[in-house]
């Protein structure tokens, strides 16, 4: 549907409903999920003309209208709303990544609660994984001979925080202080955004120690997560945050933001540190404290890592069969 290439997150809704002309053209499914807003608003009618389940994820909610937003976020789609309103009626079942998600979908959707499960994302815990004795290696071709580094991987937009890490990073003294990685790309929505980012790294002084190095395959982002020293997610608002448990698999302490689903990932002072505010000093010296502490940073690696198999792809697999399978029976019933 739409025109061929990219698209501006805020364009694509102009073209669900010939998305959802498409996917009624297709041979009928036992049961359709839908992720994000905008595939279950394409899909539910379709759902309803095969006469099969429809169950629907969110994996982020709109803000409540007129709440205020963060510098530099456009605001929301006109329709999205009023769609995931829809959505959370209509659906047979929704799955909630997290239980901060299944409330906000509850209270600011309408979703009844019989209806609504969590089964939380998985994570690959071969591909994610801490690094080995024969791995002490530079995995960082940007930070120089030391590969001294913490990492930041997350789209360059204004919700995820990147401001924040850069200003927690400054506090740290030049003597001492890592370089910062950035892994992610500035989408349409925020073209601008890396200009004003890199005037205040110019503003900082941080210009030697701060590297974009854009969107990474799961591999060569796996390579980095292990060979950080710190895993930084300093969202404004998560309903899970899938990076923070990519990170915990990998052996690495996490400092987040305690918010949303970022509050189930991380096990404050066992896995990493919840973080209560936005204070750029009070991150910096919490960061200070963590890499200056080896045996701290190796044990919270430790209990990360068996944290983090509690969310094992296999056994989030098998939660998911189970409730589809469920789901697909009550609607035939």
């Amino acid at each position: 549907a739409g025109p061929e290439g990219d698209l501006a997150k805020s364009a694509i809704d102009a073209h669900i409903g010939e998305f959802s002309a498409g996917l009624a053209q297709l041979e009928p499914y036992d049961l359709v999920q839908s992720h994000h807003w905008m595939s279950g608003v394409a899909a539910l009618p379709v759902a309803r003309q095969w006469d099969v389940a429809h169950v629907q994820s969110y994996h982020s909610v709109a803000a409540h209208p007129g709440a205020p937003l963060s510098d530099g976020e456009p605001p929301e789609s006109g329709g999205r709303v009023a769609g995931e309103a829809l959505i959370a009626r209509e659906s047979d079942a929704i799955i909630a990544v997290s239980t901060a998600e299944a409330r906000t979908i509850v209270e600011r959707c309408g979703a009844d609660p019989a209806r609504v499960r969590v089964i939380p994302p998985g994570v690959d815990l071969d591909a994610f994984r801490p690094a080995s004795r024969a791995e002490r290696r530079p995995a960082c071709p940007w930070c120089g001979s030391r590969a001294w580094y913490v990492l930041m991987a997350a789209r360059l937009q204004p919700l995820k925080g990147g401001d924040l890490a850069i200003r927690a990073m400054a506090q740290l003294p030049a003597s001492v202080r890592p370089d910062l990685v950035v892994a992610g790309d500035v989408s349409h929505d925020f073209a601008d955004y890396r200009a004003e980012v890199e005037a205040l790294i110019d503003s900082l002084g941080m210009r030697n120690h701060v590297h974009f190095v854009g969107a990474q395959s799961r591999d060569d982002l796996a390579a980095l997560m292990r060979h950080s020293h710190a895993l930084l997610v300093p969202s404004h608002s998560e309903t899970f945050g899938l990076v923070a448990l990519e990170g915990a698999a990998s052996g690495v302490p996490v400092l987040a933001s305690s918010t949303g689903g970022l509050r189930e990932v991380v096990v404050h002072e066992e896995t990493g540190y919840l973080m209560p505010d936005r204070d750029p000093v009070r991150w910096g010296r919490q960061l200070s404290g963590l890499l200056a502490n080896e045996p701290l940073r190796a044990r919270m690696g430790v209990i990360a890592r068996v944290h983090a198999r509690r969310y094992a792809w296999e056994a989030i697999g098998a939660r998911l069969s189970a409730a589809y399978e469920q789901i697909a029976r009550e609607h035939r019933a």
